[in-house]
């Protein structure tokens, strides 16, 4: 009997691989570059409620990026209540696979991946999305993905303004001492959306309502803005399409019609975001497809719903770091 051997990286490995900005997003753009080419394989995540969808579910998001040789499955649970009992809302666990034999070659921790990956998508969108002069962050949320979306935007940008909100006090201090702490910057907390959003240059929706609320108003955004609303239920207003020059996805995919959940999920129902009305797909842009910014007074629209191929691109990059500096442990599959 042939024996397998899988690399095992838990919560621990991956802190201590400390993967650095520049690492994380080469990544991730190596993979949206990837799918711009048409080499990769992204099947749209599905979902398991075992109660119901306001309590928390399952995402589980398959997919394959040839020039990295390597499949994916990740599963990661999203259970708003988490913090009650000292947890984080979402866990993850991602299985790599040798896409030639299907042998499974990975097992990691990917909670950290999926907070990871999201925030460079975030980052990176406004990397070829926002205008290069953006000054101004404004964020709404604190979920585990918030973090990266402000390190990595601010590792591009070097704001001199990042204003931050969330629904309880208490989370959105602490994620403002943790930004200050790790950007080494002053962060201006508010205690509602308009004061966050308004007139920002790259405006972020990251939040976990328990339904659909239009909370953040189109009125609020400014001619040559980035508008990224990425929460589960849509927090927008159903006019915010009438004013973009652009609308891009990560994935048209899991955008388009017949799916559940997501910012503008209205928006495709109705029409107003449909094929015809892209722009393009993120990876197109990355890979030099498409044009992304073309001038400063466009305002455009970038809606990301997470990308299985980001997460193989991620946990390959780890796997290679965990061999190069002997971190992690093997385990013997047969």
């Amino acid at each position: 009997m042939t024996e397998i051997w899988i690399d095992y990286l838990n919560a621990l490995d991956i802190a201590d691989l400390a993967l650095t900005d520049d690492e994380i997003l080469a990544a991730v753009e190596s993979a949206l570059i990837a799918q711009g080419n048409k080499q990769t394989v992204i099947e749209p995540r599905v979902h398991l409620v075992p109660e119901s969808s306001d309590k928390g579910h399952f995402n589980v998001l398959r997919g394959y990026v040839k020039t990295l040789d390597v499949a994916g499955v990740k599963v990661v649970g999203d259970f708003v209540d988490n913090y009650k009992v000292g947890l984080p809302s979402e866990l993850a666990v991602l299985n790599l696979f040798s896409p030639e034999t299907g042998v499974p070659t990975a097992i990691i921790d990917a909670t950290a991946i999926t907070d990871m990956r999201t925030g460079a998508v975030t980052a990176l969108g406004a990397k070829h999305l926002a205008r290069k002069d953006s000054k101004i962050l404004g964020h709404v949320g604190s979920r585990g993905t918030s973090y990266w979306n402000v390190r990595l935007l601010n590792h591009i940008y070097d704001f001199d303004e990042i204003r931050i909100h969330s629904r309880r006090p208490e989370s959105r201090n602490a994620f403002a001492e943790k930004l200050e702490q790790d950007l080494g910057k002053k962060i201006i907390v508010t205690d509602n959306w308009q004061d966050c959003l308004e007139g920002a240059d790259i405006l972020i929706e990251a939040t976990r309502l328990p339904e659909p609320t239009p909370m953040f108003k189109t009125e609020w955004i400014k001619k040559g803005a980035l508008v990224i609303p990425y929460g589960t239920m849509s927090a927008v207003e159903f006019d915010l399409t009438d004013i973009m020059d652009k609308m891009l996805v990560d994935d048209w995919g899991q955008c388009g019609p017949g799916r559940p959940y997501g910012a503008l999920r209205a928006h495709v129902d109705a029409g107003k975001l449909s094929e015809e009305t892209l722009h393009a797909e993120l990876g197109e842009v990355a890979a030099g497809l498409k044009p992304g910014r073309e001038n400063d007074d466009e305002t455009i629209l970038f809606w990301h719903r997470g990308l299985s191929s980001t997460d193989v691109a991620l946990g390959a990059a780890l796997v290679a770091k965990a061999k190069a500096n002997n971190i992690g442990q093997r385990i013997r599959f047969r």
